[in-house]
């Protein structure tokens, strides 16, 4: 008899692994949910990967209406499923189905609907993969959940609370709402970028421009000339030479120092490094935190205002953080809830959150409105981002013009000080011949 591996969560949102002997994987789901588990993960231990779940299940019990029930988020992975939506084309989706079930449609002539107007392959083949699974049995929530490259566990957990409320449209209203300030946030701080990005690239061409084309040949009227050059002048000229006869050995070695960063970056600690170095930018640093606390605030706010219990929204948050020292301040926030306690003391003893944030956090726990709370923090921090990538640009295009000038400036006069030190030689000459005659 095959063991599967499973994955789950308990009634307190604590992650629990086991393993299981049963017959087949949808007995071995039976057998973890009648552990009183929710299962996330289920792998068949001899073959190592994830197998897709039956679509036809039974139907809950408590599902109203026929669309909206209380089935268990079962996240499985499915190997047949290749290539990803873009984070635009998943949030336009999730608008017009919201608008769509407000207006009172069926969820599934909905899906139908949108499954026959969309553009992107691969939306389109997971549209009418959910409808299948809808009609074989499936909640929503599960026929989601089995899409994992497509529908993260936010959008999942959401979904599976709005149909435990009876209140599916809102929480796809508020997802849509979610993503489009997400978008929108992601979308400025690129526009603030792409200038800084795009006045480098072009210093780093003109400069391999003047390396390889300019400079040789002032190194071959500096050799006709027989003059000794300043060090400064021999540093540009050795640089010349680097980049021009061994380009190969160049490249390889910077594709090296590039592999080895993006390598150490995957490791517990050179991640904790880099995130924590990306807090502490001079210039990019407020804009990431701002950032990451409104991602923080919007994420959880938006989890318990749809009904996620407040453990279980924690994990998924620490997951979708977007940086390792902003999660682990939440994963001390999670401990303190199972433990019974408050979510301000961890906060405050992070040091990652500003105290206002602290604060409003307090309150909102105090008075039994945290979600409101979570969701006004997060509207602050968006007009404070949007301030942060003003001041971040502002700052970055002055920098940038004086970095290309100050860049090609030296190269230029690296080049003419060879010259002048040949006038001054030729005069300091003239002036001596002529008080000799």
């Amino acid at each position: 008899m095959p063991k599967y591996d499973y994955v789950a969560l308990d009634n307190r949102g604590k992650e629990t692994k086991g393993t299981v002997e049963v017959a087949s994987q949808n007995e071995a789901i039976g057998r973890v949910k009648e552990m009183g588990l929710f299962p996330t993960k289920i792998v068949e231990t001899e073959k190592g990967q994830y197998k897709k779940s039956s679509q036809k299940k039974t139907r809950s019990a408590s599902r109203a209406g026929g669309k909206k029930g209380g089935a268990l988020n079962i996240n499985l992975s499915i190997p047949g499923l290749g290539g990803k939506v873009k984070p635009k084309v998943l949030t336009a989706f999730t608008r017009q189905l919201a608008t769509l079930v407000d207006a009172g449609l069926p969820l599934l002539r909905g899906l139908r609907v949108l499954e026959k107007q969309e553009r992107s392959g691969v939306l389109k083949k997971v549209l009418g993969e959910l409808a299948l699974s809808i009609e074989g049995g499936s909640t929503f929530s599960e026929a989601l959940a089995q899409h994992p490259k497509v529908f993260n566990r936010l959008f999942v957990n959401m979904i599976k609370a709005g149909e435990l409320g009876g209140v599916l449209e809102v929480v796809l209203k508020r997802l849509a709402e979610f993503s489009e300030k997400a978008q929108k946030i992601k979308g400025k701080v690129k526009a603030a970028l792409f200038y800084p990005v795009a006045v480098l690239i072009v210093a780093v061409g003109i400069m391999i421009l003047l390396m390889v084309m300019v400079v040789p040949k002032f190194k071959e009227v500096f050799a006709g000339m027989g003059v000794k050059m300043p060090k400064f002048t021999l540093l540009v000229l050795a640089i010349s030479d680097a980049i021009r006869l061994h380009i190969l050995s160049t490249l390889g070695a910077v594709t090296v120092v590039v592999i080895l960063f993006m390598l150490a970056i995957k490791t517990k600690i050179g991640r904790y490094v880099w995130d924590k170095i990306k807090l502490k930018m001079p210039i990019l640093g407020p804009v990431i935190s701002r950032v990451s606390i409104a991602r923080f605030t919007r994420t959880l706010g938006t989890l318990v205002s749809s009904g996620v219990p407040i453990l279980q929204a924690l994990t998924i948050v620490k997951e979708t953080a977007g940086n390792v020292i902003i999660s682990n301040a939440i994963a001390g926030v999670h401990e303190s809830v199972k433990e019974g306690e408050t979510i301000t003391a961890p906060l405050e003893a992070s040091g990652v959150f500003p105290p206002m944030v602290v604060s409003m956090v307090d309150v909102g726990e105090q008075t039994g409105a945290l979600p409101e709370m979570l969701l006004k923090i997060s509207d602050n921090y968006d007009e404070e981002v949007d301030n942060a990538v003003a001041s971040m640009t502002s700052l970055l295009e002055p920098i940038m013009i004086v970095f290309l000038a100050v860049m090609v400036g030296s190269i230029v006069i690296a080049m003419f000080l060879p010259l002048i030190a040949m006038i001054t030689n030729l005069s300091g000459a003239g002036e001596g011949g002529g008080a000799g005659d």
